[in-house]
């Protein structure tokens, strides 16, 4: 039986490790559903985007066995001596580089919307670029903070300014990277023809939607982690098992909403007869009032190739049908009102 105290030091530096663990286990159940619908709809993506996915796949697998590990160890060989289970956390290898291992899956999926900022920003580097210099510094904080776990516990006053690094720059490059991706979409909606207005709009939303988890996740991790020092209670280690969960759904949420956007955009636009072709074709009533005369628009690759190489270049081409359609003249006709 424990002691009220033993009881207290279980509940609050093991329970957290605990419970990150089935939510880590139960996270993958999501994401390999995700993944499932991803290898059924989007066989035509190219070969390079695929590679990333099937290594995300991967890092999320071994993530969840090391979660499964690291619990078994901690609550069924340690289930007798309380004080060996949370000195683990500083002389285990597989616990005491937690935090890294989860930083380095973080960064992974980070490198992904990083891409996708600076083919949404028109390729301006000077947009991405700041941004990956901000997460590349909370990599560096992480592994830093790593090597004083390794320490023990003596080195927690020197160990805790850079894990409030690490997560104070998660957070403001996610955020700085949220904000950016919704100006330049923004802006590119003002530009693009009528009809692709309501796709850009689903980008914006399904950019804050994808951003909202991980983002909350990361900000209650260092509030946490601020507000109780290690050896008190370890709260933020549940939100920091799941953090890189939630980043790998995020991708894969934003990977596998292309077709529906682009479904729903394509109903939303049916009333419009879109004719793409090469050539020029003058148009001359043979009946009718000049108020009924049909009025024909073109738009070339010069004006009007947003709407389609924006959408292509930020997720990756969907169909090999994008990039042709970009390059063609495109002829809008509807009735002159």
């Amino acid at each position: 039986m424990m002691s009220p105290k033993d009881l207290e030091r279980a509940r609050w530096l093991l329970g957290p490790w605990l419970i990150g663990g089935f939510l880590d286990v139960f996270f993958q159940g999501i994401l390999y559903c995700q993944f499932a619908r991803y290898a059924a709809r989007y066989q035509q993506d190219r070969l390079g985007l695929k590679i990333a996915v099937l290594i995300l796949a991967i890092l999320t697998t071994l993530k969840t066995i090391h979660s499964f590990a690291l619990v078994w160890i901690q609550f069924i060989d340690f289930f007798t001596d309380l004080d060996g289970a949370i000195g683990l956390s500083y002389t285990a290898w597989w616990q005491s580089g937690s935090p890294l291992i989860i930083a380095t899956l973080d960064l992974y999926v980070q490198v992904f919307f990083v891409r996708r900022l600076y083919h949404i920003s028109g390729r301006r580097w000077w947009v991405a670029v700041p941004i990956a210099v901000i997460l590349a510094f909370a990599y560096a904080a992480m592994c830093i903070a790593t090597y004083y776990i390794t320490v023990g516990v003596s080195a927690t006053p020197l160990m805790a300014p850079w894990f409030a690094a690490h997560f104070g720059s998660v957070v403001g490059g996610d955020i700085c990277m949220t904000l950016a991706m919704t100006f330049f979409l923004v802006r590119t909606r003002r530009e693009v023809l009528p009809q692709t207005v309501g796709l850009f709009t689903a980008l914006i939303r399904l950019t804050w939607l994808t951003a909202a988890p991980a983002t909350v996740c990361a900000i209650l991790n260092i509030s946490l982690s601020q507000a109780w020092p290690g050896t008190e209670r370890l709260l933020s280690t549940t939100f920091g098992m799941i953090l890189p969960k939630l980043y790998a759904m995020s991708m894969m949420w934003t990977l596998n909403a292309r077709l529906d956007i682009r479904e729903h955009s394509n109903k939303n636009t049916s009333g419009q007869i879109v004719i793409p072709d090469s050539r020029n074709i003058p148009l001359r009533p043979t009946h009718g009032s000049a108020s009924e005369r049909i009025q024909v628009q073109m738009s070339t690759e010069t004006t009007r190739q947003t709407d389609f190489i924006e959408v292509s270049d930020m997720f990756g081409n969907v169909h090999a049908t994008d990039e042709t359609l970009a390059t063609k003249p495109t002829f809008l006709i509807g009735e002159k009102v």
